[in-house]
């Protein structure tokens, strides 16, 4: 096993600026668990898994809300930390990737989103005191330090967010070995676990909605998820 450690720069770097772009800078959607992930594939040259997995995360994280003070798990971390891994376990293992390296990456890292939450309240007191320092700053006429006292704020999410990314991609190349040594009935397991994720994930989607038929749209979208992504796990043996 050999770590391409280019890849695991390149996940730490996009990790950290999704992160930034999350909490003060854009936010033009680029956050989003599918955007944040497809880009990722994109970035470490594995485009099916950034997408399967930015496909069931963002359905998966469409159910979340931000009830007052309570805070939602970090679906940006959950997405990019998914993602960068299931491409390094793919990159590692020198094949193609498959429904059941993903699943593996998103049982394995999906609870990074709670991670984040828990770094996202880390990071809110030391924002907020550099917050009120800079409005201090602007209102003694100050624009320039206050600028740049609001640009200094955005480093510790993006050290924090890009280095836990870069160590689940790096996570990945580890991951990759123990995969390779799983019973095949158990490597299939994990492959038909893709599908059966997907259409909880619809299903979670749908009933976050709350609407009126919120139910019935959340069997028809489990039913429909279900039924594309068992026809491209048989299209893809057919090949």
């Amino acid at each position: 096993m050999s770590v391409l450690w280019t890849q695991v720069a390149l996940a730490g770097l996009w990790g950290g600026l999704v992160a930034v772009e999350r909490k003060a800078f854009l936010q033009a959607m680029l956050s989003r668990p599918l955007v944040a992930s497809t880009v990722m594939g994109l970035l470490l040259n594995d485009v099916p898994s950034g997408l399967g997995v930015g496909l069931l995360l963002e359905l998966f994280f469409l159910g979340t809300a931000n009830l007052g003070a309570s805070l939602p798990e970090n679906d940006t971390l959950a997405a990019t930390a998914t993602s960068a891994a299931a491409c390094t376990i793919t990159l590692a293992s020198g094949a193609g990737s498959t429904p059941a390296i993903w699943s593996l990456a998103v049982l394995l890292f999906i609870g990074m989103g709670r991670v984040g939450r828990r770094a996202d309240r880390l990071l809110e007191g030391y924002s907020a005191r550099l917050a009120r320092v800079a409005l201090a700053s602007a209102e003694a006429g100050n624009l320039t330090r206050a600028m740049r006292q609001n640009l200094w704020g955005m480093w510790p999410h993006f050290v924090v967010y890009g280095v836990l990314t870069a160590l689940c991609a790096l996570a990945g190349f580890f991951v990759e070995p123990a995969l390779q040594s799983l019973p095949p009935m158990l490597v299939r397991g994990l492959a038909w676990a893709w599908p059966a994720m997907a259409s909880v994930a619809a299903a979670i989607a749908a009933q976050g909605s709350h609407a009126r038929k919120a139910p019935l749209y959340a069997a028809l979208g489990a039913a429909a998820v279900t039924v594309a992504v068992v026809l491209y796990v048989l299209q893809g043996h057919d090949a």
